[in-house]
């Protein structure tokens, strides 16, 4: 009998998926464990794994179509078995939704130059005005802007004669000499959302809107730190980064300021007994959050490789559902492009995120003399529900301290 393959769940967070290629045919005979097709979810691209033997009877929604999870993607069953009754199934019926990337016609100047057909109504000032073919011709030859020309052809179209007979309106010698004609048109290009930037907008926009934030700015001074960084990258067989020692310190932080690693659950709030730190990764398609698990109880060394394997399988969409869920705090760090300071929104379901600038030589006085030191600013936005002003300021108290003293992370 033929059994339906339905879109799987392949996230927690995925609620449709785009076809991205099938590697199968209608008409293939297909078994347990032999690979369908490649699907796009909010996260990675993966793997559709068949679980049933016989033919692969109907496929219902073609490459670069997107459907709910649970919609009719394709039929197995044995060849020549009437499937009619499978395909009208109310419940088994899905629109195949087209990607927008694949949808959408990009619209570009070059486009247009090589298909005139495809003009928008709207170039330029010539374009909003009635006039031949010949007298448009005629008149950029002369440089004459036809918005300024009376047509007398039908309905006040412009012709060859106007052109020919046209004389410009006298100039005031007192005003500031023409400009050069610049001839340009006016072009863009639209890109359809990828599941994974529609599933960022969504969660993004409800963490805002949602989550009443409230941000707490601190200056860590990093001298100590990008000392201990050099010393380390001596002896290491692992090039570690100033981002893997601030994940190790965020992490022993939260272990002596609990109540930061923390969630609102609605009716309740759950304080997290491990420490697992998202890293927020920005790939072509938006930002993905690879976690680093027990982060607490790992060496910096460890910290570090985890860290660039889980990057590398974000940037090329090979990361697993358990790579990038379960993060009980995350760190967005903006330092490497430069950025002084910002603000970051809260990564549901944690109550904290803490955005990271970059260290710039800063003019410091100490002990009543100036010295230049490497300042980093750092921000914690907090979910006011969950955590207020004391424990999000305690933490950030703690963080400093671990950075300006880095020695104190080893014991």
């Amino acid at each position: 009998m033929a059994e339906v393959i339905n879109m799987p769940k392949m996230s927690d967070t995925m609620t449709e998926g785009v076809i991205v290629s099938w590697l199968k045919k209608v008409g293939d005979d297909i078994k347990p464990g032999d690979i369908l097709a490649e699907v796009e979810t909010d996260k990675a691209t993966m793997e559709l794994e068949n679980f049933v033997k016989g033919t692969l009877l109907h496929i219902g929604i073609p490459a670069g179509g997107s459907v709910p999870v649970d919609a009719l993607i394709a039929i197995v069953g044995q060849k020549g078995e009437d499937i009619s009754a499978l395909l009208n199934a109310p419940a088994q019926k899905a629109s195949a939704e087209p990607k927008l990337e694949e949808a959408s016609m990009p619209t570009t100047s070059a486009e247009v130059a090589a298909n005139p057909a495809a003009e928008p109504a709207s170039l330029g000032s010539d374009s909003r005005v009635k006039a031949s073919p010949l007298a448009k011709s005629i008149a950029k030859e002369k440089g004459i802007d036809l918005s300024v020309v009376a047509g007398s052809g039908d309905n006040g179209r412009i012709i060859k004669k106007d052109i020919e007979n046209f004389v410009p309106a006298a100039k005031n010698t007192q005003t500031i000499a023409a400009l050069p004609q610049i001839v340009a048109k006016e072009s863009y290009t639209e890109v359809g959302v990828s599941q994974m930037r529609k599933v960022i907008a969504r969660r993004l926009s409800e963490s805002k809107h949602t989550a009443p934030h409230f941000y707490l700015t601190m200056s860590i001074n990093m001298d100590k730190t990008i000392a201990a960084r050099k010393q380390m990258n001596e002896y290491s067989d692992v090039k570690i980064s100033v981002n893997d020692i601030i994940v190790k310190a965020v992490a022993l932080s939260l272990r002596k300021n609990p109540a930061a690693n923390s969630s609102w659950l609605g009716d309740k709030i759950r304080y997290n007994n491990h420490i697992h730190i998202g890293v927020a990764v920005a790939i072509e398609d938006g930002l993905i959050v690879p976690v680093v698990k027990f982060a607490d109880n790992k060496s910096l060394a460890h910290i570090s490789t985890e860290v660039k394997q889980l990057a590398e399988k974000a940037k090329s969409k090979k990361l697993q559902p358990n790579e990038f869920e379960g993060n009980t705090f995350t760190i967005s760090n903006l330092g490497m492009f430069g950025i002084d300071q910002f603000t970051a929104i809260i990564n549901s379901p944690d109550a904290c995120i803490l955005a990271v600038g970059a260290a710039k030589e800063t003019v410091v006085a100490e002990n009543g003399q100036m010295k230049i030191s490497q300042i980093m600013k750092v921000t914690l936005s907090c979910d006011h529900r969950v955590v207020d002003g004391a424990v999000g300021s305690a933490f950030l108290a703690t963080l400093k301290d671990l950075l300006e003293n880095p020695v104190k992370m080893l014991v």
